[in-house]
């Protein structure tokens, strides 16, 4: 995120302004101290807003999930019976 100062932010407001409504918000500070952060009206907060079930009915989970390759991880860990 860029941060400028005050000194900056009033030379280049308009430039600062247009870039932050395209979602490239910035940070003000004065004496190297953040102060505010200026963000779009409508920008979505994060990188993205991630939707729960999106992927439903897409995804087949096996029935034997929990106990697959059991055998092969047992003998990796405790040896051959």
């Amino acid at each position: 995120m860029n941060v400028v100062n005050i000194h900056e932010a009033k030379t280049n407001l308009s430039k600062l302004v247009e870039q932050a409504a395209l979602g490239e918000s910035f940070i003000i500070a004065k004496a190297g101290k953040p102060m505010v952060k200026v963000v779009a009206m409508e920008a979505p907060t994060g990188k993205k807003m991630r939707r729960r079930g999106f992927l439903a009915g897409q995804i087949k989970v096996p029935d034997n999930f929990d106990t697959m390759f059991q055998q092969e991880i047992e003998e990796m860990f405790y040896g051959k019976k």
